[in-house]
């Protein structure tokens, strides 16, 4: 597997946000993993926590994403609080959403928690959008 980052945590941007981390397989044609990529990225950003009104890939709810040779998709994400209200349908949300990817054979998330949220992970267009500055 081939990793985005150099040292195996989520890059950071300017603001101190984090991106996910992205693995993909390496049978797959790197032009095939840019589609894969772009697309599941697409599609999480429709998934929005009912209490927020935010996506959670702007929260940096999203972790990892790891596309396997066999164009299976695991994704570790966490959730604002452990004590979430939606902690039982965002998970499938996201499922459903990595899904709706043309080519996309199997979708597979988990809750973890390590390490745990904090609004840094947060885009600046998500600060923006809570009024957070």
């Amino acid at each position: 597997m081939t990793d985005d980052t150099s040292n195996g945590e989520p890059k950071s941007e300017a603001g101190g946000n984090a991106k996910p981390e992205i693995l993909s397989g390496s049978a797959i044609p790197e032009g095939e993993i840019a589609r894969l990529t772009d697309g599941i990225v697409a599609a999480l950003k429709t998934v929005y926590d009912p209490e927020i009104p935010v996506d959670i890939y702007e929260l940096g709810l999203i972790y990892k994403i790891d596309i396997e040779d066999d164009r299976s998709v695991r994704v570790d994400m966490t959730l604002t609080t452990p004590n979430c209200p939606s902690a039982q349908e965002l998970p499938q949300m996201v499922e459903s959403a990595v899904m709706s990817v043309q080519g996309i054979s199997k979708a597979d998330v988990s809750v973890v928690w390590d390490p745990p949220w904090d609004q840094s992970r947060m885009t600046d267009e998500a600060r923006l959008a809570l009024n957070m500055w």
